[in-house]
């Protein structure tokens, strides 16, 4: 049996190893604490799941999907865009739903990346950017991001041959893993600079809700011109404590959106309808879940920062975003770093360079731990530290 190259070539994803790492501890009866996957400890709120439970019994919602999604939901969609970002969307062209936001980004590449093709990824950056220019056939040109530049890629920098090959340009904000946010500033730079060298902006904007201190993140598609340009995707999953459900949605310019449903319909049936009525009464009803999650988030914000500033190690406390990003002590490495905490605390963090070579010498620790796991795993960290 020959296993395609690409299948051959690929790299364990990060959290499968992670999980896969975790599970052989607790087989040995050891009680794990993890600060790894950014996966909701708080659960889906009542009213949403009870618009599941009612649509789950209407026959109607038993056969198969359309890809597009619902009317209803795409129309929640764009209503909620114009409420929180003041961007006007058409519900028939410019939003289309997808199985979770991860869908969409490995399949974006399929729309505009040819083989040898580039796709401008940030580095470090969610693993899937890259992941689904590979399947694509085409090659990444990783961006660093520094924390002297408020991890910000620096567009100038960009060769002038990778350019001419380049089809997207990816960006993330608030930002996976380093919990850098960005300004329309900037946004509007990206515009520009997309402008002069013909790129697709793809913006991740998966935690714009969970902001802090009063923050609220900016969308992509508030910039001058980013429609012209670019889409945006975000997701229920971390807003209102939905991972599990998988949905998400990508909004924007029509072109690029419309080539991204025609790469879907033939590759998946949807997204069940039962699950698109629960989105609509997330994305429609009472806000409240949103705000409160934050602050709960929050909180555990400035417990993680507190404690890892206290044994020494260097962080900035983020404005927005699920993730505390510190840098390890000096003559480790990330792994060195994440694998000594498991080994001799059973504390489990995610090694920066799992993001890209750029994150090397850091670690991201996730706030979707429960607070009293979360407060165990603190004085774990602090009893090894010392020791």
């Amino acid at each position: 049996m020959r296993v395609a190259k690409r299948v051959e070539s690929l790299p364990p994803y990060l959290f499968v190893e992670i999980s896969k790492a975790i599970a052989k501890k607790r087989a040995q009866g050891i009680d794990v604490i993890t600060f790894g996957i950014g996966d909701p400890d708080l659960p889906t709120p009542s009213p949403i799941l009870q618009a599941l439970h009612h649509a789950a019994d209407d026959p109607q919602n038993h056969r198969y999907p359309e890809t597009e999604g619902l009317s209803e939901l795409r129309a929640a969609i764009a209503a909620w865009y114009k409420r929180r970002f003041g961007i006007d969307l058409d519900p028939d062209t410019e939003v289309l739903p997808l199985i979770g936001a991860k869908e969409g980004i490995a399949h974006i590449a399929l729309c505009f990346i040819d083989p040898g093709g580039v796709a401008l990824v940030p580095n470090p950056g969610y693993p899937v950017y890259a992941m689904g220019t590979m399947f694509a056939g085409g090659e990444s040109h990783f961006l660093p991001l520094r924390e002297e530049n408020n991890w910000l890629p620096d567009l100038d920098a960009i060769p002038a041959e990778v350019l001419e090959r380049a089809t997207i340009l990816w960006i993330n904000y608030p930002n996976n893993p380093t919990g850098a946010v960005a300004s329309l500033a900037f946004f509007e730079e990206v515009v520009a600079f997309a402008k002069r060298h013909d790129l697709v902006v793809c913006h991740d904007n998966a935690y714009s809700e969970v902001g802090y201190d009063g923050y609220e993140p900016p969308s992509f598609l508030q910039a001058q011109g980013a429609g012209e340009v670019g889409i945006e995707f975000h997701s229920f999953s971390k807003s209102y404590n939905m991972t599990g459900w998988r949905i998400a949605m990508a909004v924007g310019n029509r072109e690029v959106i419309n080539a991204l449903m025609r790469v879907k319909s033939n590759i998946d049936s949807g997204i069940p309808q039962a699950i698109q009525r629960m989105a609509i009464e997330a994305i429609s009803g009472d806000q409240s879940v949103t705000t409160e999650s934050a602050a709960i988030l929050e909180r555990r914000r400035d417990r993680v920062v507190a404690a890892l500033l206290r044994i020494g190690l260097r962080v900035q406390k983020p404005k927005a975003g699920m993730y505390v990003w510190a840098r390890v002590p000096n003559g480790m490495t990330s792994i060195d770093f994440a694998r000594r905490l498991l080994e001799d605390q059973a504390v489990v963090v995610t090694p920066g360079n799992g993001y890209g070579a750029a994150g090397e010498g850091y670690v991201r620790l996730s706030l979707t731990t429960p607070d009293d796991k979360l407060e165990e795993g603190l004085q774990r960290i602090a009893n090894w530290t010392a020791g």
